[in-house]
């Protein structure tokens, strides 16, 4: 949460859930009357943070959240819209074309947000999720990610969970993992930085891209995230590096079995629905809820990342 009183924060907590309820039932009642304009019409009147400031004066804080409500609406809005011209959650993940535009007001409403309250916490460590996730459940920005989480680390420099953040950011979305490993022991020397940092630097450096570096991180986020969203992400993709484990497995004995003739039983991922097994080939069915599957290697050598 935001640096502000703890009754305010309740206060502010009950408004944005009744205006979330109501606005999608407000959201549906209009989607039933007048379909869904096309999103490349969409625009905002205000595109500078300090303009806003200066328009909503001592309410600066209550028009920080007003535009969260609406970088949230907009970002699952576009998320729907765009996975169904993808082909929905069953086609396999697509890439954007190269003239896509799509979620183009995204960085804008987080950038107008976080200008008009700077310490607004959620905003940047959501919002940065939401600019890194590829197309189509996003836009597949993680450089504006960074940005937006480097202009969080300007206001509050010493916030080591930005700096944390930042260090994911490198390393799941842009796979550079020396930049990764740089950030966790920058983050690591912050006030109130957990212990694990520091190791977390040493092993991202050396085993960047492992699947057990990978499995570390993750289990770290689920234990001290002071966020519930970002502790249930964790889990579920603590479970996706479980079922790529036992794909690994699997792959084996289908090998195995084609040899020999022999192959016991049909097995489960991790939520107990069936592997999928096409052309000799173990997958993940997409019926899981652990698909799509991150692209994780198995191992690398134990050279350091280049």
């Amino acid at each position: 949460m935001r640096d502000r009183p703890a009754l305010a924060i309740v206060g502010v907590a009950v408004f944005a859930a009744l205006m979330g309820a109501a606005s999608v039932e407000l959201q549906a009642v209009r989607d039933r009357v007048y379909p869904p304009r096309e999103m490349d019409a969409d625009s905002l009147y205000i595109q500078s943070g300090a303009a806003l400031r200066r328009l909503t004066v001592a309410y600066n804080a209550l028009a920080a959240d007003v535009y969260w409500i609406r970088t949230i609406q907009y970002f699952g809005d576009a998320k729907r819209r765009f996975a169904s011209l993808a082909g929905g959650a069953d086609a396999p993940r697509a890439i954007a074309p190269a003239n896509f535009s799509g979620y183009s007001l995204l960085y804008p409403l987080l950038d107008l947000t976080t200008s008009l309250d700077p310490r607004f916490n959620i905003a940047y460590r959501f919002g940065a999720v939401f600019l890194a996730e590829p197309y189509p459940g996003g836009p597949g920005r993680p450089d504006l990610a960074i940005v937006l989480l480097q202009k969080g680390l300007r206001e509050r420099p010493d916030k080591w969970e930005y700096m944390e953040d930042i260090g994911f950011v490198h390393y799941w979305y842009r796979h550079d993992y020396r930049a990764a490993a740089d950030w966790f022991r920058k983050a690591s020397e912050g006030p109130g930085a957990p212990w694990w940092l520091k190791s977390l630097a040493a092993t991202t450096l050396t085993q960047g891209g492992d699947r057990q570096s990978s499995r570390v991180m993750w289990e770290a986020i689920r234990q001290s995230s002071e966020i519930e969203w970002l502790r249930q992400d964790a889990e579920r993709r603590l479970l996706q590096l479980q079922a790529l484990d036992q794909i690994d497995a699997l792959q084996r004995t289908v090998d195995e079995y084609e040899r020999r003739g022999v192959l016991p039983g049909i097995p489960v991922d991790p939520t107990g629905t069936t592997y999928a097994l096409t052309g000799g080939r173990v997958t993940l069915a997409r019926a899981s809820r652990l698909w799509p599957l991150p692209d994780e290697p198995q191992r690398l050598d134990s050279r350091p990342p280049s």
